[in-house]
């Protein structure tokens, strides 16, 4: 009787994954374990070391190129340099939601099972101690987006969509302040996210019927060679990107945005504002690139549409926000339609230079959020954009750097957004896709209006009673604001290393 043979795993390659997934484990058991009074340095502390652990990790497996566990995880240019991508916008996400000094106690709740408006609600309020159940949560959702960037089949990319989703789900709804538009934010975020994942289960179905398989060489290989009617392969493609537009952000699912980063803690908007980013355009790149490249002139047509609409409804909408965090929801949309048109030009330059993209916006965006949790009252976080005017003649250094970030998401030169907008776009020409590139073009500079109107609005206006104060940061957030501002006056004016390594990182293993 011949001996099962199990398949062959490569720990080393999974060795960041492992790390993570382990070190939240121990933050499990820290909170059970650890005073309540250390537990806040000592998940911080643990949660900084497994992330520098992981990232050191990938860093050493620079150059592998292979498939483990049985065909289910793919260890390549793209995965490396995502996990990489991942891990440093994770710990930059990770110094703003370990922040204590900014809001006494943090930006989270002491307690999640408090009812909203009561005493003991309004205590905690005033200057209990955070939870300290974000870190390992926070671990747990960078685990599982490691894992959903190197999935190789699809219902390893689905375990790793929950994963990661799951924790991000409770974390929206930890805020200190404003519990209930944080509770409503998590309620949203999840019953939308359920019927994503439902559909994205689904289309795995559809496909596995196609196919006879669900990895994505097998899947490859069926679109080559069909046997099965093109009708369960279009109806699986459909359904599977649902759930992975959703994740991106991109229109027409992109309802969701706007109220859950506004209603979020602002650390873990911007956590999911840059990794999550990241992880979506992750998996998209490897399902279209490797799974349905076969296919390529029937999706390109559809997705471009999309793209346009993100485009459109992120620059439009944006001109008509009055809250800080909503317009920087709506900011993010748009430039997922960019990423987008950079997916569609379905080539070398065009995998490098989304790549490229995401970790320009990632420290942009990190840099944003962290200067948005500084502009405070006595009620916490002042985000209406009347609340900012003249705040540039109160406190010119912290205008003079969202200033600056702003003009970045404009796509001024010398900053990265020039840089990503301009190699996205050129990919897209080169890839045939002008006509994006057309729209791309007029939609920046809409949305260039919305950013002038803040930059206007933060100098030229006269402070007035009502004005907040700019609270000095401490030095996480300061650490978190120094890396986001010159990686995006970095990448604007020396790109060429990160483009380099973009260039060596885009090719997928199959």
């Amino acid at each position: 009787m011949e001996a099962l043979k199990l398949p062959e795993i490569d720990y080393g390659a999974l060795s960041p994954m492992l790390i993570l997934f382990g070190a939240a484990c121990v933050g499990i058991i820290v909170e059970g374990l650890v005073p309540r009074r250390l537990r806040h340095p000592v998940q911080l502390g643990l949660s900084f070391a497994a992330i520098i652990a992981a990232f050191v990790m990938v860093v050493v497996e620079h150059g592998t190129r292979k498939i483990t566990i049985g065909g289910a995880v793919a260890v390549d240019g793209p995965t490396l340099f995502l996990q990489g991508a991942i891990l440093v916008l994770g710990a930059v996400s990770m110094m703003l939601i370990g922040e204590r000094s900014i809001e006494r106690g943090g930006a989270f709740v002491s307690q999640a099972a408090i009812t909203v408006g009561s005493q003991k609600d309004l205590r905690q309020a005033g200057d209990q101690p955070g939870a300290t159940e974000v870190y390992p949560l926070t671990i747990f959702a960078l685990g599982g987006m490691l894992l959903f960037v190197s999935a190789n089949d699809l219902l390893t990319m689905f375990v790793a969509l929950e994963v990661f989703s799951l924790p991000l789900y409770l974390l929206c709804a930890l805020a200190r302040r404003r519990r209930l538009l944080s509770q409503e934010a998590a309620l949203k975020y999840f019953l939308l996210g359920s019927y994503a994942s439902a559909f994205f289960l689904f289309g795995v179905a559809l496909i596995y019927g196609f196919s006879g398989g669900i990895s994505l060489g097998q899947v490859h290989a069926a679109v080559a060679n069909p046997t099965q009617s093109e009708i369960l392969l279009y109806a699986g493609l459909a359904l599977v990107a649902i759930g992975l537009l959703f994740k991106a952000a991109l229109a027409p699912f992109h309802v969701w945005t706007p109220d859950v980063y506004q209603g979020a803690p602002t650390p873990i908007t911007a956590l999911m504002a840059a990794c999550t980013k990241v992880a979506a355009f992750g998996a998209l790149l490897r399902i279209l690139y490797v799974a349905f490249e076969g296919v390529r002139w029937d999706f390109q047509p559809v997705l471009g549409t999309v793209a346009v609409l993100t485009m459109l409804v992120g620059a439009v909408l944006a001109v008509t926000q009055t809250d800080m965090k909503r317009l920087l929801a709506y900011s993010s949309i748009a430039n997922a339609g960019y990423l987008l048109v950079g997916v569609l030009a379905l080539n070398k330059d065009g995998l490098s230079s989304t790549m490229f993209y995401l970790v320009a916006y990632g420290f942009s965006v990190l840099a944003a959020f962290g200067i948005v949790t500084l502009v405070r009252d006595a009620d916490g976080e002042a985000t209406h954009l009347s609340r900012w005017a003249g705040l540039g003649r109160k406190s010119p250094l912290f205008a003079l750097t969202f200033s600056f970030i702003l003009l970045a998401f404009a796509g001024i030169p010398l900053t990265s957004g020039f840089t990503s907008k301009f190699a996205v776009f050129g990919a897209a020409v080169e890839g045939g896709q002008t006509w994006l590139v057309i729209f791309g073009v007029i939609t920046s500079m809409l949305i260039a209006f919305p950013y002038l109107r803040v930059i206007v609005l933060l100098w030229l206006s006269e402070p007035g009673e009502t004005t907040p104060t700019v609270s000095i940061p401490g030095f996480l957030t300061s650490a978190a604001l120094a890396i986001g501002v010159i990686a995006t006056l970095a990448l604007g004016v020396v790109p060429a290393p990160l483009i380099d390594l973009t260039r060596d990182a885009a090719q997928f293993v199959r």
